[in-house]
C-alpha cells in the first residue's frame, strides 16, 4: 500500500551505470496518490530507464526506490497486480478480438480484487472508456493504428492500477483520440485515485496532463514543479501586447502588473485586445534543456527553488 503519508512513489539518490557510463545521476523525486506526474526530456535522458527501475524490470545501481511500498526489485503477483503499464507498442495478439483479449488478460487480476478495489475492471465498461465499442468483436488485426494505441490503454488499465505507467502513450492518437485519452487520465487520476506518471514528448499535453512535470536532462532531474510554476521560473520578462486606435504594439517588461495599469492609466477604454504573454512551457523546457546540456543545469534548479519553495 501507499505509505501513511499518501506517497506513492518515494525515489531517492537513484543511480544507474552501464559499464563506466552512468545514465541517472542521483535521480529524486516523489508522486502521491492521484497525482498525474509527466516526465519530459530529449532523446537519452534517462526517462526510459528510469519508468524500468519503477516498473521493477531493471535493476538499479544504487539509490533508493519505493513504489507502492515496496522495492520493485522484490515486488511479488500482489504487488504487480496494483500497477499497470502502458508500453509504446503491443506487438502480438492479432488473431485475438477486443473483448475476448480483455476478458482474457483481466482474469488474470481477478484473485488479487480486494474490499477497496474490484480488479479487474468490467470489459465492456472499460471497452466504452476507451472508445473501442463499435470494435468491441472485431479481430486486432483490422484495428486502425489510432484504435490500436486504445487498445494498449485499455490493456494497461484492465487491473484497475493504483499506479500507472505510460510510455507515450498518445502517439499515433488523432486529436479526437488524444482529446478522449486525457479525459481517461483526469477520470483514472480524480475518481479512482489512480496514480500516473507518463512520458511524452507532447508539451501541450504535458501541460494540459500534469499536476507536476519532471525534466530530465543528462540522466539529471533539471526541473520538478506544476506547468506554471516551471514557466515563472525562468519568466523574468512578460511580453504585453494591446491595440490602440487600430494600431498594435508589443512591449517587453519585467514588471507586467505594473506596466499594464499605466497603461490604462494613459489609454484607458481606449486599449483592445490586451494580452500578457508569459513563457510557455515549450519556451521554459527548451531554455531548462539548454542551460542543462551547456553545463548550466545548477543554475536551472536553483532558479525553480526559488520559486517553488
Amino acid at each position: 500500500m501507499a505509505s501513511s503519508n499518501g506517497v506513492v512513489l518515494d525515489v531517492a539518490q537513484l543511480r544507474m551505470r552501464y559499464d563506466d557510463t552512468d545514465v541517472l545521476h542521483d535521480v529524486t523525486f516523489q508522486a502521491g496518490c492521484g497525482e498525474v506526474l509527466v516526465m519530459l526530456g530529449p532523446n537519452g535522458a534517462g526517462k526510459t530507464t528510469t519508468i524500468e527501475i519503477l516498473e521493477g524490470f531493471r535493476r538499479r545501481s544504487a539509490g533508493r526506490v519505493d513504489v507502492l511500498g515496496s522495492d520493485p526489485e522484490h515486488g511479488d503477483e500482489l504487488w504487480r497486480a496494483r500497477i499497470g503499464v502502458v508500453l509504446q507498442s503491443w506487438r502480438d495478439h492479432a488473431k485475438w478480438r477486443v473483448r475476448e483479449l480483455l476478458d482474457h488478460l483481466g482474469a488474470f487480476y481477478r484473485p488479487y480484487s480486494t474490499g477497496r478495489v474490484q480488479r479487474p475492471w468490467d470489459t465492456d465498461e472499460l471497452i466504452a472508456l476507451v472508445g473501442l465499442t463499435e470494435q468491441a468483436g472485431a479481430k486486432i488485426s483490422t484495428l486502425s493504428g489510432g484504435q490500436r494505441r486504445r487498445l494498449d490503454v485499455a490493456i494497461g488499465v484492465v487491473g484497475r492500477p493504483e499506479l500507472l505507467f505510460m510510455d507515450e502513450p498518445t502517439a499515433g492518437f488523432d486529436p479526437a483520440a488524444r482529446r478522449d485519452f486525457h479525459d481517461l487520465v483526469h477520470r483514472l487520476a480524480d475518481l479512482e485515485d489512480t496514480t500516473v506518471l507518463l512520458t511524452t514528448h507532447d508539451l501541450d499535453e504535458a501541460e494540459k496532463l500534469a499536476d507536476r512535470i519532471l525534466i530530465l536532462a543528462g540522466g539529471r532531474i533539471i526541473a520538478d514543479g506544476s506547468p506554471d510554476e516551471l514557466s515563472r521560473s525562468i519568466a523574468g520578462e512578460a511580453q504585453v501586447s494591446w491595440t490602440v486606435d487600430d494600431q498594435r504594439f508589443v512591449h517587453t517588461t519585467t514588471q507586467s502588473t505594473k506596466f499594464v495599469h499605466e497603461l490604462f492609466k494613459q489609454h484607458g477604454d481606449g486599449i483592445s485586445e490586451l494580452e500578457v504573454r508569459r513563457a510557455s512551457l515549450e519556451d521554459t523546457y527548451m531554455t531548462l534543456v539548454r542551460r542543462a546540456e551547456s553545463g548550466d543545469e545548477a543554475d536551472a534548479v536553483h532558479t525553480l527553488a526559488e520559486v517553488t519553495r
